[in-house]
C-alpha cells in the first residue's frame, strides 16, 4: 500500500511541475490533495468532492459533494442504514451480496490509484483520479470482478453545477468465464442525502413520468436523468443523476424514494433481468451527479445532461 500512495504522490507532483511550465496546467484553478484516506478535489480554496478510499467498512465512496455553494448533499452510512455510503457503487455479484453489510458481505478492495489528474472536461477545468479495485468473496477470500473506477469533478459556469462523473468498467478475473450480476430493485449507484432532505423534499424527471409503484413509496423509472429538490440545511438544492446513452440497458432505470427517507439511485433492473458479463467483454458504464443551489428548471438540468454526453 505504501506504493501505491508514493505513486499516487508523485502524480500530484507531477500535476504541479506541469502547472508552472504548462500555460493550459496554470490557467486551470483545480487541484486535488490526498490524506491517508480520503482523496479530495478543489476548485482555489472551495472543496467541491471527497472520496474515501481506506479504512472503509466495505466499499469506497463519494464521501461527500459540494454544490457550487459550498452546500453538501451526501450522507455516509446513517444508523438507520449503515451500509448506506453517500454515493456508492454496490450490486451482487454471483451471489455475494455487496450492497447490505450483514452475513459476511462481499468487500471491494482498493489496490491503486492510476491516474491522478488535473485536466479539462470538455473545455471547463476538472480534477480527477482512476482507482483500481478488487471485489473479494469475504469467505474465502476469492477475487470475484476487478473494477477501473474513474471520478471526475468540474463546475460549468454556463450551467452553475458541480458536476461528478462516474465511470466504472467491470471485468471478468482471470481463470473465470464469466460473471453474474444480480440484486434488488434499488442495487446499482445509490446516493443517500443529509438528513434535512429527507423530508420535504421533490421528486422528478424530464418526461414527468410517475414511474411503478414497487412498494410503498418506492418507485421505478426509465428516463435519461431524474431529480430531486429539497433543503440541506436550511438551503434549498437541486440534485439529478445523469445515465449514459451508451449504457446496457439505457435508458437508465431511476430507483426512487421519499419517505421515511430520500434515495436515488441508477440501476440495470438486475431484479428481473441478471446481467451475465462474460470474460474478455468487460462492462463500461457511465453515470453522472449534478448539484446545483437553489431549484432549477427542467430545460437547465436537460441542457447540462446533454453537456455532460457530449463531453464524456
Amino acid at each position: 500500500m505504501e506504493n501505491f500512495k508514493s505513486i499516487s504522490i508523485i502524480n500530484l507532483l507531477i500535476a504541479g511541475f506541469l502547472a508552472v511550465i504548462n500555460p493550459a496546467f496554470a490557467e486551470n484553478p483545480m487541484r486535488i490533495t490526498m490524506e491517508e484516506n480520503v482523496v479530495s478535489a478543489h476548485t482555489g480554496s472551495h472543496i467541491l468532492m471527497r472520496y474515501n478510499y481506506e479504512n472503509v467498512p466495505f466499499k469506497p465512496c463519494v464521501h461527500e459533494l459540494f454544490s457550487p455553494r459550498g452546500v453538501n448533499v451526501l450522507r455516509d452510512a446513517p444508523a438507520d442504514h449503515l451500509h448506506h455510503h453517500a454515493l456508492m457503487y454496490a450490486i451482487a455479484v454471483d451471489g455475494v451480496n455487496f450492497w447490505e453489510e450483514q452475513q459476511a458481505p462481499g468487500r471491494q478492495s482498493h489496490r491503486s490509484f492510476t491516474n491522478i489528474r488535473i485536466d479539462k472536461q470538455g473545455n471547463v477545468p476538472s480534477a480527477g483520479f482512476t482507482e483500481e479495485l478488487n471485489w473479494v468473496n469475504p469467505r474465502n477470500k476469492k477475487l470475484m470482478l476487478k473494477e477501473q473506477r474513474t471520478i471526475k469533478v468540474c463546475q460549468p459556469d454556463d450551467f452553475k453545477v458541480t458536476l461528478l462523473s462516474w465511470q466504472s468498467k467491470f471485468v471478468v478475473p482471470s481463470g473465470k468465464e464469466s460473471v453474474t450480476f444480480s440484486g434488488s430493485h434499488y442495487f446499482g449507484l445509490g446516493m443517500r442525502f443529509v438528513e434535512s432532505m429527507d423530508t420535504g423534499g421533490t421528486l422528478f424527471n424530464g418526461e414527468g413520468k410517475t414511474g411503478e409503484i414497487v412498494r410503498g413509496d418506492e418507485k421505478l423509472v426509465r428516463t435519461n436523468w431524474c431529480a430531486y429538490t429539497a433543503k440541506a440545511n436550511g438551503k434549498v438544492v437541486t440534485v439529478a443523476m445523469f445515465g449514459h446513452p451508451d449504457n446496457l440497458r439505457h435508458p437508465t432505470q431511476w430507483f426512487t424514494m421519499t419517505k421515511p427517507f430520500a434515495y436515488l439511485s441508477a440501476t440495470l433492473n438486475l431484479h428481473r433481468e441478471p446481467l451475465k458479463v462474460l470474460s474478455g467483454k468487460p462492462l463500461e458504464l457511465w453515470y453522472a451527479v449534478a448539484v446545483w443551489d437553489n431549484r432549477v428548471r427542467n430545460e437547465q438540468i436537460e441542457n447540462t445532461y446533454k453537456w455532460w454526453v457530449n463531453s464524456k
